[in-house]
């Protein structure tokens, strides 16, 4: 099982706990094993298969949730999860992925209307049943029915990260298969899409039906949907397909640029082909009958003049123009990065003392980390009052002697009040190293009230950027109502910086903020927002999604060493 596939099935048992109104402090331990899990760079399934022993070295995994791990890896199941869903319908999952529908209000709509289903919510708020309920309310069915295509999408589509460790554990178990020549994943996998709703897999093989046969023994196959001479499709046990194709090799590349897309970057890249009297297709590039290229993509592009293009810049946006004019931009790499400015500590709702947080980012080769606990507004982050928050930066001062190469920040995540303002006071927010302010209240207010309050925080001499900015929850939660075009253009008047939250459940900014930043000359932050040590791997899915918005290492204004950007903040205070 991959860690993603773990990871669902903590956080299905958290769900339905909470659902039958078991001990929050147990219900928490499973979404926190959940988070632990799903953020872990190595494959929990591997340390299972060495020494299972190993599993209660990972922070917040005990013996019983190691035993738990240990279960799952070796049957594929729960006995746990088992028994809870012979008590509850599984369809009762998905009404919970309605947002604004916590577990607890599930629970009512299940017991009082005996709904247990997304139709059967759907007819009830329909029929005007659900405001009838006590806790309920005509809003909150309004709410409800505008939250049901979220619900029905999550079901559909997964989170990259779930796709990428899906990927790799096809790609081992496909190695071993000595048919195949060459193999690659395509699709919106491949461009980098924050959701993914299926796998296409391409491959070139001496055997075709040997490919398929291995594909068939993949351990979390569900279903076969069907098998040809060169294609087969097949439905995993969470739901993904995975579409595999074999092709010949004189045609690989044009396949892969063909499938890997996207439809409008295809669409515009035939056209150029059609006007040089050239025909593009996932067989190859013709001219008339005859193949005059397709073995590579390089060979694809080259064709209609062009240089190959980066899969995450493939959407019909600047990449024709920039490929024109030999301006192709250098797309920024995991290891341009040179620290992270949104960390989480035990002194609010992280998992991991600052200690730890220090060593784990020296680990993966960082030089700079600021710790950015939440403040007090945050009551469940066990947010900081100032005292506590200047209780933390002297023990922050004193941690940073011993410190030899590397630099730790004096930071905090301030809450933009619902009325306006920040959570704490410019005296206190004066003496940090690093200021970056979020909404996490009033996130129904207007459009303009809550532009407004962004744009007020960015005036604030003592704010650097605005963590996840429009506050998104892919599967969960759309974004809040705002100007974001309004919001960046003060971040540019004011000298301030834009985070995009690498965490791969927001992905905030999305790609085409991240390009509309870049134009307007707005250093994007990738950073983390680790609540955990783990939690500090998710910079590579930042990375990938800046890539998507052609940002470059100058974009990123964390790919510079911590007197560099410094310099580039102290500018605008």
């Amino acid at each position: 099982m991959t860690n993603a596939e773990i990871a669902a099935v903590f956080e299905q048992v958290a769900d339905l706990l909470e659902f039958q109104g078991a001990n929050p402090f147990r219900v928490r331990a499973y979404r926190n094993a959940a988070r632990t899990v799903h953020d872990l760079a190595q494959s929990v399934a591997a340390i299972v298969e060495s020494d299972g022993t190993k599993l209660t070295e990972i922070q917040g995994i005990g013996a019983d949730l190691a035993e738990k791990i240990s279960t799952l890896v070796r049957t594929g199941s729960l006995p746990m999860l088992d028994e809870l869903l012979a008590q509850i319908p599984a369809s009762v999952l998905a009404i919970l992925r309605v947002p604004g529908l916590g577990p607890k209000r599930a629970s009512t709509l299940y017991h009082e209307l005996g709904i247990s289903n997304l139709d059967q919510l759907r007819k009830a708020c329909e029929a005007h049943r659900v405001r009838e309920l006590k806790g309920f309310g005509a809003k909150t069915e309004t709410a409800i029915l505008q939250g049901l295509e979220i619900a029905a999408q999550a079901e559909q589509r997964v989170y990259w990260s779930e796709a990428d460790q899906v990927a790799a554990t096809l790609r081992e178990h496909l190695a071993e298969c000595d048919a195949i020549d060459q193999m690659e994943f395509a699709g919106s996998y491949r461009r980098g899409k924050d959701t993914v709703g299926d796998l296409d897999l391409l491959v070139v093989a001496s055997d075709p039906a040997k490919v398929m046969d291995r594909f068939a023994t993949y351990p979390a196959l569900a279903d076969v949907l069907a098998r040809g001479d060169t294609k087969m499709s097949v439905r995993l046990q969470f739901g993904l397909q995975v579409d595999l194709r074999v092709v010949p090799a004189e045609s690989f590349g044009a396949a892969l640029q063909y499938f890997t897309g996207s439809k409008a970057h295809n669409v515009v890249l035939r056209g150029m082909a059609k006007d040089r009297g050239l025909k593009i297709n996932e067989y190859g590039v013709f001219r008339g009958e005859k193949l005059i290229a397709g073995r590579t993509e390089e060979e694809v592009y080259a064709a209609v003049g062009l240089p190959w293009i980066a899969p995450e810049l493939r959407e019909a946006r600047s990449e024709f123009d920039w490929a024109a004019a030999g301006q192709l931009p250098r797309l920024v790499e995991l290891d341009d990065l040179r620290g992270d400015l949104h960390a989480h500590s035990t002194w609010s709702d992280g998992a991991a003392t600052i200690e730890e947080m220090v060593e784990a980012a020296r680990q993966r080769g960082l030089k700079y980390l600021a710790i950015t606990d939440h403040s007090k507004r945050a009551t469940i982050a066990n947010g900081l009052s100032a005292d506590r928050l200047l209780a933390q930066w002297a023990e922050i001062d004193r941690l940073s002697k011993r410190l030899r190469g590397f630099t730790l920040l004096k930071g905090v995540e301030v809450d933009i009040l619902e009325s306006g303002g920040l959570d704490l006071p410019d005296e206190v927010l004066a003496k940090a190293d690093w200021v970056v302010a979020s909404v996490h209240f009033g996130q129904n207010q207007s459009r303009e009230r809550i532009t407004e309050r962004v744009i007020g925080a960015l005036k604030n001499p003592h704010v650097w950027a605005i963590a996840h900015p429009t506050g998104r929850l892919l599967n969960k939660r759309k974004p809040y109502e705002i100007d974001l075009d309004a919001v960046l253009q003060a971040a540019r008047d004011h000298g301030k910086l834009m985070e995009l939250n690498a965490h791969p459940s927001r992905l905030d900014l999305d790609d085409v903020a991240c390009a509309a930043a870049k134009k307007l000359g707005v250093p994007v932050v990738i950073s983390t927002d680790a609540h955990t040590i783990t939690g500090l791997d998710v910079l590579r899915y930042g990375v990938l999604q800046a890539r998507r918005g052609g940002l470059t290492k100058d974009d990123v204004a964390n790919a510079r060493p911590w007197p560099q950007l410094k310099k580039l903040i102290g500018k605008a205070r």
